[in-house]
C-alpha cells in the first residue's frame, strides 16, 4: 500500500511539475510574440477557470479557443435583476428587519401564488424575488461564484437554458407536490447549475436549510417550498449535465440532449394538466 501511495504522489508531482513546465513556456511565448501583461493574466485566468470546471482531456481544447467575449451577460444580468427587485420591495415596504420581508412581497405581481396560477408568467418570474437578506444572499453567491466560470466556458445561452429550466422546473413542481404555498426566489435556477455540475456538500446543506425552513418555521413566518429546490437539482442533473459535459460539441447532435428534453417536456406537459384539471388550489 505504502509503494502505491509513493507511486501515486509521484505521478501527481510529475503532472503538477509538467503544468508549471507548460504555463511558463506559454508566459515566454506570449512575451516574445509581444501579447503583453494583460494577454498572460488573461490566459491564466482561463487556466485556472478549466482546470475547474472542466475534466483534463477537454482543456486543451477549451484553451486552445478561451476568451471573454461575450464576457458572462446572462449572469451577471439575471443576478442584478434579483438584487434590485429585492432592494425595490425593501424600500418601497420598510421592514423592521431584512432577514424576512414577509409584507409587501406577497402582493407582487411576480411571486408564485396557487390562486392566481393561470397568470403564467409567475411560474417564471417568481426567481426575482426573495424573501428576506438570507435568501437573496445565498441564491446571489452560489449562482455567481458557479455561473461566471460556466458561462465563460459554456456561454450564455447554454448557461441561460440551464438556469431557466430549473427556474420552470422549481415553480411546477412546487404547484404539485407544495400546491397551496406561495413560492419566491432563483433556487431552483441555482440549484439546476449546480445539478449540472456538481452536486457536492453545497446542496446538501441549502437542501437541508430549506426542509427546516418549510416544515419547522411558526406559522406566520415564511416558510419556503423544499419541492422547488429538487425540481431544479433534478433539472440541472438531466439537462445540465448534458449541456456541460459537451462544452465543444453541437447539443442538437447529442441524443441525450433530446432524451432529456423529452422527459422534461413530458414532465411539465403533466404539471401543467394537474394544475389545471387536479390541483388542491383550484
Amino acid at each position: 500500500m505504502a509503494a502505491v501511495h509513493d507511486l501515486e504522489m509521484e505521478s501527481m508531482n510529475l503532472n503538477m511539475g509538467r503544468e508549471m513546465k507548460e504555463e511558463l513556456e506559454e508566459e515566454e511565448k506570449m512575451r516574445e510574440d509581444g501579447g503583453g501583461k494583460d494577454r498572460a493574466k488573461s490566459r491564466k485566468v482561463h487556466r485556472i477557470v478549466s482546470k475547474w470546471m472542466l475534466p483534463e482531456k477537454a482543456r486543451g481544447t477549451y484553451l486552445e479557443r478561451a476568451n471573454c467575449f461575450p464576457p458572462p451577460v446572462f449572469i451577471i444580468s439575471i443576478s442584478l435583476a434579483e438584487l434590485a427587485v429585492f432592494i425595490y420591495y425593501a424600500v418601497w415596504k420598510p421592514q423592521k428587519q431584512w432577514i424576512t420581508l414577509d409584507t409587501g412581497i406577497l402582493e407582487s405581481p411576480f411571486i408564485y401564488s396557487p390562486e392566481k396560477r393561470e397568470e403564467a408568467w409567475r411560474f417564471i418570474s417568481y426567481m426575482l424575488v426573495h424573501a428576506g437578506v438570507q435568501h437573496i444572499l445565498g441564491n446571489l453567491c452560489m449562482q455567481l461564484v458557479l455561473g461566471i466560470p460556466l458561462e465563460m466556458v459554456h456561454k450564455g445561452l447554454r448557461v441561460g437554458l440551464v438556469y431557466l429550466a430549473g427556474v420552470i422546473a422549481g415553480s411546477l413542481a412546487s404547484s404539485i407536490f407544495d400546491p397551496l404555498r406561495y413560492l419566491v426566489g432563483a433556487s431552483g435556477g441555482v440549484y439546476a447549475l449546480m445539478g449540472g455540475y456538481f452536486m457536492n456538500v453545497l446542496v446538501v446543506l441549502d437542501m437541508g436549510f430549506a426542509l427546516y425552513r418549510r416544515f419547522f418555521v411558526p406559522e406566520d413566518g415564511s416558510p419556503v417550498s423544499f419541492a422547488a429546490h429538487i425540481a431544479g437539482g433534478f433539472a440541472g442533473m438531466s439537462i445540465g449535465y448534458t449541456v456541460f459535459s459537451c462544452f465543444d460539441k453541437a447539443l442538437l447532435k447529442d441524443p441525450r440532449f433530446w432524451i432529456a428534453i423529452v422527459a422534461y417536456l413530458a414532465c411539465v406537459l403533466f404539471a401543467v394538466f394537474f394544475n389545471i384539471f387536479l390541483s388542491p388550489a383550484n
